[in-house]
């Protein structure tokens, strides 16, 4: 598929509320072929697991792919009981493709969720992937086994309020391959988060380089900024991560909020529609809207008629943020310091080709989640982890060693916390005394039948306390229980089950006339 063509499925795709004929033509185009003939029609009701029908309205099976490899993919199509599912109910959708998958012997899922409720217009583009366990039998080969393996789901967020920029960048090589089919390894990678995270690091250190060399050269700023104490690169600094943590709390719906509406019915395009206003009325971005809401509106509780957080400037709530981040450094009233609109919006194109290179021009490209990445659920977005990452690469070396601000990747910290967690249940749960030496005795003292050799000493350790549970199946607990709790629904189901058939047969015989 020529380039052209292919951005425009993709935009007519994901840039819309979700529509079944448009998803089935761009995976007949981004797959080139499926077998459509496995094709089933729409089911509900008991055709859907028990322990899922509080959150699946229906499922659609469109076919199965089968990649050069010989790996088979369901391609599933899967409506919600409500909006509000897609988000709090994650998990549950994400166990109902691995239900399925694990009845159908399959690995592979690419599943598009969507609610009836609001039509469609936020919906999911998911690929699924059961995980193997690779294990040694014994006779020292190695296998692999599905139980208590994760299963991951990695979803752009798409639809019509969402961007469909990351998913054209990352879907593009494979949809316009038109000479051989995908494999699954292949479309995995489209679903890369790491492509993502870095890509818009690098286009934000750009953005920094280049709004500090505009600060840098205006000796009005540059002087008032000398006079405050405040060197040019902070300054630079701070702006930005004020501007992209304002993008995280829009998305929340925590901005623009209307006056009697409760917090997550603001603007999910807030920063945008400010920028529209400052044009319109022929005004400065930065001194007329963007210092009024960093250092007046964010910084400061307001109240108006019994409305908390009503700020009158902007006809709508704003909350009220308890930090550093929007306290002012320098006297922003008096200050007259203005900064080109151009710097936040423009028509100037980036090396790929992209139109504008302003700052809310590249923040617009992207999409921006307010749900940290589970282990197992991630969404292929800007997530909160970003400023993390952004304030420790963006800060000076001394100035990182001085702070002790480093980033540490989620795996480590999800690593780190779980073995807090077994060393503290095990504490809490097994009185371990094996380490306690009594005053005034000898240092071998505190282990049962040591022995002393020549140039050797033996140690053997015995442990004095009790072992309630043995620290082996803490572990297991801890890295693999939630594997097993988000079964739990199924077990509870399976033994009412059993239960009401017991209680009936006792029933019969009970009631059964005696001959």
């Amino acid at each position: 598929m020529e380039k052209l063509a292919a951005i425009d499925l993709i935009e007519t795709t994901f840039n819309t509320s979700f529509n079944l004929e448009q998803y089935t033509l761009f995976l007949r185009n981004l797959l080139n072929d499926y077998d459509d003939s496995k094709e089933r029609e729409w089911a509900q009701g008991n055709y859907i697991y028990e322990s899922f029908r509080e959150h699946i309205n229906r499922f659609k099976r469109l076919g199965i792919y089968t990649d050069p490899e010989g790996n088979e993919m369901e391609l599933l199509v899967i409506e919600t009981k409500a909006t509000s599912k897609l988000e709090r109910a994650r998990t549950s959708l994400r166990n109902f493709v691995i239900k399925r998958l694990n009845d159908k012997n399959r690995d592979y899922a690419l599943a598009a969720f969507y609610s009836k409720e609001d039509n469609g217009d936020d919906w999911r583009f998911s690929f699924i992937k059961i995980e193997h366990e690779s294990y040694k039998d014994q006779k020292g080969k190695v296998k692999t086994k599905k139980e208590l393996t994760p299963a991951k789901r990695y979803s752009f967020l798409v639809g019509l309020h969402e961007h469909a920029y990351t998913a054209q960048k990352q879907l593009m090589p494979v949809l316009q391959n038109d000479y051989s089919k995908p494999e699954i390894d292949e479309l995995e990678k489209c679903f890369s988060i790491e492509k993502v995270t870095q890509e818009f690091f690098e286009q934000y250190k750009e953005l920094y380089l280049k709004l500090a060399e505009h600060i840098a050269n205006n000796n009005a700023i540059t002087k008032l900024l000398t006079t405050a104490q405040i060197h040019s690169n902070r300054f630079t600094k701070k702006l930005l991560g004020q501007i992209v943590f304002l993008y995280f709390l829009q998305k929340k719906g925590w901005l623009g909020v209307p006056k009697n509406e409760v917090w997550g019915k603001g603007e999910k395009k807030f920063m945008q529609n400010l920028y529209t206003t400052a044009i319109d009325k022929k005004q400065n971005f930065f001194k007329d809207y963007l210092q009024y809401l960093f250092y007046d509106a964010l910084a400061k509780k307001h109240n108006d008629n019994g409305i908390d957080s009503f700020y009158k400037i902007f006809n709508c709530k704003i909350p009220f943020l308890n930090g550093g981040l929007f306290e002012a450094d320098y006297d922003w009233q008096t200050a007259n310091i203005t900064i080109p609109n151009s710097l936040f919006r423009n028509d100037e194109k980036n090396k790929a080709g992209d139109k504008g290179t302003g700052i809310l021009d590249v923040f617009d490209r992207y999409n921006f989640t307010i749900k940290e990445d589970e282990p197992l659920e991630k969404e292929v977005a800007v997530d909160p982890e970003m400023l993390g990452k952004v304030f420790e690469n963006m800060l000076e070396v001394t100035e990182r060693k001085s702070k002790g601000a480093f980033y540490t990747p989620r795996e480590i910290v999800h690593y780190m916390c779980q073995e807090s967690l077994i060393h503290y249940l095990d504490n809490a749960v097994n009185d371990a005394t094996s380490s306690f030496q009594p005053l005034d005795t000898d240092q071998l003292g505190m282990f049962e039948g040591a022995t002393t050799k020549t140039g050797q000493t033996k140690l053997e350790i015995q442990h004095k306390g009790k072992i309630i549970i043995p620290i082996a199946d803490i572990e297991t607990f801890i890295h693999k229980g939630f594997l097993a709790t988000e079964n739990d629904q199924n077990i509870m189901i399976k033994a009412k089950k059993l239960l009401h058939i017991s209680f009936n047969c006792q029933l019969l015989f009970v009631t059964m006339p005696m001959n």
